[in-house]
């Protein structure tokens, strides 16, 4: 079973990289958590929607170095990846976007139930990130 969350998840971030929303969301329960990194948490598939759809206005982002690790049920797993961005526009609260590139170690947490993505707690250090783009 931990072989399907691994093909689940190398999936989830492949489609993230093709900018493939429907693909991308289409691998969530409608119920789907989210927890924001530094942030609340999000309940449902058209929040994490939307959240999204703020995300890639303001910013163009690769994961590569990709390890996906699951417990033997396959229900649970931690990943942990590298982002490769680029500040496209400001977010509010947030330094100025001038084009800046950056490049983040982090790691996310999962859930799945039922071949779908029911949690998944993403985490970063904003000040790395933020120290990286106003330079």
């Amino acid at each position: 079973m931990h072989q399907a969350t691994v093909q689940l998840l190398k999936d989830y971030y492949d489609a993230f990289n093709r900018q493939d929303m429907d693909a991308f969301l289409a691998m969530l329960t409608e119920d789907v958590i989210h927890d924001v990194n530094q942030g609340d948490r999000e309940i449902g598939k058209a929040a994490f929607s939307t959240f999204m759809d703020r995300m890639n206005a303001h910013y163009k982002e690769q994961i590569v170095d990709i390890v996906i690790m699951t417990n033997d049920e396959g229900d649970r797993a931690a990943v942990e990846f590298t982002v490769l961005g680029e500040y496209l526009s400001t977010d509010e609260g947030l330094p100025e976007a001038s084009g800046q590139t950056y490049r983040l170690p982090a790691g996310a947490f999962f859930v799945i139930k039922d071949g779908k993505v029911a949690r998944i707690s993403n985490y970063y250090n904003l000040e790395d990130w933020t120290a990286q783009v106003v330079g």
